[in-house]
């Protein structure tokens, strides 16, 4: 048990080290997440945080007047705290009964409730053009999901409530995770510590084939068909499958377990199945440009597949940037004569960047002049940044809901796959970073046939002549549904647009087993420009769409043959056990 007084010291202690990390150690991830979202894109976002940069703007004052109005009626009507208490539990941070039954707690969240609307009302009040405004409402939600009542133990009765309980425990327990979170550079959303690559995360069975300083290619063991007996030979499809995942994120957010992985999936279905693991660069390779990446790496995969598996065209597969890079590399083959790709299948990836989402808000020439003049003649942009971008794009379920959690509760993350997977930071050189952000993301130069240059070749995505399977999550913020169904605008083969329930990575990762979310299907073989018309004329399907890829596939994926006795080829020979070395270095 605990006394008093030690309860009192553990919080004097907590205190303490929370003004001094918040001031000091904690600041400084701050900082590093104000630099994340310039590294994503705008020079509006000064180094103090401010929005220095952002033109000039006024109010309507019709608009002005009517939230002035509501304003001083719900400010009044927040002296009545039962009412108030009972509208607070909308909001899953004030839920706890522990808030409505502390009348400060109550008042504080409700009047920061009041607050928030009323700062995202002046944000819509604004005179202004569309990007402005939406850059505005991302300050207003960033400083209000930071100066949340629930993100202070003074305030947070929920917090009290546990330290109460647990006589200062919790208190202990929370200065503990933060200890350990400034040590490791970021805010733990899972634990780690319960999670190792190759022992319980990408385990799926293979070897690594081919290795350059870029990537490892991994081979994967083909799985006998259900019901074979020891005397059956295992099948495969002669046709070899190649995945490219993103060069941002560790590859094994497809082979996270057994149960969803979409690698094991792939090689059940009896394909010969490949994957490109990046190798997480470091200083020695941190001039490699966007041109390294697509020739020695995403062609150098390609070219290697096809000898071991002694064909002439392979099928392919990219998600996400790992997509676009995979087309890229694809219409250079193009430029060059050839055509090693029997079909592509696209996963949440951009090829038209229109419309990039929320990232669009820090996009601008000043951004990515910046980076060109930091990193675009070498260095490295820092996992940590990308890391941090990501999350703050939604601080309440990526950031504060574990601040409050970790460290104001002192509970322990639950064990997540996912999230071990999201906080395994990839760095990228800088070079490659600049290149890709002014001709994507600024300039939106790869849809331009001829316009953009890659390893000496015009690029002109008219040239990716072969079947294409494209999927797009609905509610992705990263990959927008309409910018991934625009890829059927620019693709000039037979297509298959498919659309997935959830977003940028539970839209995609979704077995079939566990029979949830929904995918839509237009059988016609018309793709009309806006999404809407197709979306028209589509049909809702209940759970997974992996079963209706692997029906498209199987029949880009030849006769059945004899699977390979041994790993690799000729020259190309098991270097390593699967999962590699590559994708277990850290940033």
């Amino acid at each position: 048990m605990h006394s008093e007084p030690d309860w009192a010291a553990a919080a004097r202690q907590f205190q303490q080290t929370m003004n001094t990390s918040l001031t000091d150690g904690w600041s400084k991830s701050l900082a590093q997440a104000t630099q994340a979202f310039q590294s994503a894109g705008t020079a509006a976002v000064a180094e103090n945080g401010t929005l220095a940069s952002l033109p000039k703007i006024a109010f309507s004052p019709v608009k002005l007047q009517a939230l002035q109005q509501q304003y001083l009626e719900e400010s009044a009507k927040l002296w009545n705290i039962g009412m108030d208490a009972d509208s607070i539990v909308k909001d899953r941070r004030f839920a706890d009964q522990a808030w409505g039954s502390n009348p400060f707690a109550a008042f504080s969240a409700a009047a920061y409730l009041l607050n928030t609307r009323t700062l995202m009302g002046l944000a819509e009040a604004v005179e202004a053009d569309d990007k402005t405004k939406a850059r505005i409402r991302f300050a207003i939600e960033q400083t209000t999901a930071a100066s949340a009542p629930s993100n202070f133990l003074a305030f947070n009765a929920h917090a009290q409530k546990v330290a109460l309980e647990t006589q200062g425990e919790s208190i202990a327990k929370g200065l503990k995770n933060l200890m350990h979170d400034i040590q490791q550079g970021h805010v733990s959303m899972t634990d780690e510590s319960l999670f190792e690559v190759g022992r319980n995360v990408a385990t799926t069975e293979g070897a690594v084939v081919f290795e350059n300083e870029l990537f490892q290619l991994i081979e994967y063991k083909p799985i006998p068909a259900e019901g074979a007996t020891a005397k059956s030979a295992t099948k495969v499809y002669e046709r070899p499958l190649l995945l490219v995942p993103p060069c941002i994120n560790k590859y094994y957010i497809l082979d996270l377990q057994p149960e969803n992985s979409l690698i094991r999936y792939a090689v059940a279905q009896g394909h010969r199945t490949f994957v490109v693991s990046w190798r997480n660069p470091d200083k020695t390779l941190g001039h490699k440009t966007w041109d390294d990446y697509i020739e020695e790496a995403a062609i150098k995969a390609i070219h290697v597949t096809q000898e071991i598996a002694g064909t002439d065209t392979i099928n392919t597969l990219g998600f996400c940037v790992g997509g676009t890079i995979l087309t890229t590399a694809l219409a250079v083959l193009a430029a060059r004569g050839e055509k090693p790709a029997e079909s592509v299948t696209l996963l949440t990836t951009l090829l038209d960047f229109s419309d990039t989402g929320i990232l669009d808000l820090f996009i601008d020439e000043g951004m990515v002049a910046y980076r060109e003049m930091q990193m675009g003649k070498g260095g490295l942009l820092p996992g940590g940044e990308l890391a941090s971008t990501f999350s703050f794009l939604r601080p309440n379920d990526l950031v504060w809901n574990y601040v409050v959690g970790n460290y104001l509760k002192g509970e322990t993350p639950p064990p997540f796959d996912l999230l071990y997977w999201n906080s395994d930071a990839t760095n990228l050189p800088g070079p490659f970073y600049a290149w890709y952000l002014r001709n994507t993301y600024l300039e939106n130069r790869l849809i331009e046939a001829g316009h953009t240059t890659v390893c000496g070749e015009k690029i002109d995505l008219g040239k990716v002549d072969m079947p294409a399977y494209i999927y797009g999550s609905r509610e992705d913020h990263i990959v927008p549904i309409n910018s991934a169904y625009a890829s059927t605008q620019h693709l000039p083969g037979k297509k298959r647009f498919v659309m997935g329930a959830s977003g940028h990575i539970a839209g995609v990762i979704n077995p079939p087993a566990k029979k949830k979310r929904s995918h839509w299907t237009n059988a016609s073989a018309k793709f009309p420009a806006d999404l809407q018309d197709w979306l028209a004329g589509a049909t809702e399907h209940p759970g997974s769409w992996w079963t209706d890829w692997a029906a498209w596939l199987k029949g880009h994926a030849g006769k059945q043959i004899a699977a390979p006795a041994n790993y690799g080829k000729g020259k190309y020979k098991a270097i390593e056990a699967a999962p590699g070395r590559y994708v277990k270095a850290r940033a």
